[in-house]
């Protein structure tokens, strides 16, 4: 399904399934809520899936390219509705601007991490648009959690909880079919997303994130894994550990920018090589405090608050 971004489009995953003896399909995420995507939709109800009632709709993650249409699938099929409670709840915070999701609450966290001037007029223009692309939310939902096997399709699917990216994202493995729903955890191209939010403004979520890719090198080396984003793959334990190298040279480049006090403003075009449009910078801004919190846990860099309010890294 396309995307209005730089990463343009979203893979979804259609598997055959049976729910209480009646034959139909499980779906994989649903893509934003936008009409294209339902005029889309639409056209797959009319050929694709022959006429076969859809028994589950399972969202991996609360991101409204994963999420955007879960109300008006599961509305328009009367689809089950799947997914992580902290996705769910995360959804509905996200849509209500409750629960420190408010996007004052991130712009007075980027300020308080460096961000000023044009960068932050822009970023205060922005604004959050997760409302109009995921225009609506289911009410009731059953809740994938770390761990359970699931039937479908005849096939049992366990469910590998990821974290790091989102609260409490779900991939599903079938060793039978030798296949991993990665989500956005594995991408084959790009690195995932992993930023601070502004609930949770001192966590370490890329230190979560790299311990839940190493639970996927555990997997056969002939794991065909199916990505959000990019084409199907195999080479998982290798792609892991492309990833791994990659964060260690980034936080690598961090301390040594470091050498003197930095914000996460400030280590920007350390960590990103080209110019970054208002949509790139607000994901470059978590990621980048990321990168600085782990170093920070780790004991490889000190913080201080100045007079100006600002939160800089330095080198212990």
């Amino acid at each position: 399904m396309p995307l209005p971004f730089a990463l343009d489009h979203i893979n979804l995953w259609l598997l055959e399934d049976e729910l209480d003896g009646s034959a139909g399909w499980t779906f994989i995420d649903c893509g934003i809520g936008d009409d294209a995507t339902r005029a889309l939709w639409e056209r797959i109800f009319a050929g694709r899936i022959a006429g076969r009632p859809i028994r589950r709709l399972v969202v991996t993650h609360h991101h409204p390219d994963h999420a955007g249409l879960a109300s008006w699938l599961t509305e328009r099929t009367g689809a089950e509705f799947w997914m992580p409670q902290a996705e769910y709840f995360a959804a509905h915070a996200m849509r209500e601007g409750s629960a420190g999701f408010g996007f004052d609450n991130v712009v007075a966290m980027f300020v308080r991490n460096g961000l000023s001037g044009d960068k932050l007029e822009l970023m205060r223009e922005r604004r959050t648009n997760y409302r109009s692309r995921v225009p609506g939310f289911p009410s009731v939902y059953r809740r994938l959690m770390d761990g359970q096997v699931h039937r479908i399709g005849g096939r049992l699917w366990k469910v590998v909880m990821g974290y790091g990216h989102a609260p409490e994202h779900a991939a599903l493995y079938c060793e039978e079919l030798g296949v991993l729903i990665s989500g956005d955890m594995v991408l084959p191209r790009i690195s995932t997303n992993v930023s601070v939010w502004a609930n949770e403004p001192e966590g370490n979520p890329l230190a979560l994130f790299l311990d839940s890719i190493s639970r996927y090198a555990g997997l056969p080396a002939t794991t065909l894994t199916l990505p959000s984003h990019g084409l199907p793959f195999r080479g998982l334990r290798e792609r892991i550990a492309q990833l791994k190298e990659h964060h260690r040279l980034r936080l690598a480049e961090l301390h040594e920018a470091c050498e003197t006090p930095k914000a996460a403003a400030d280590v920007l075009d350390t960590l990103f090589r080209r110019k970054l449009d208002t949509h790139q910078l607000f994901f470059a801004m978590g990621e980048a405090m990321a990168h600085l919190h782990l170093l920070h846990v780790d004991g490889r860099l000190k913080h201080s608050v100045g007079a100006d309010g600002v939160v800089r890294y330095a080198q212990n």
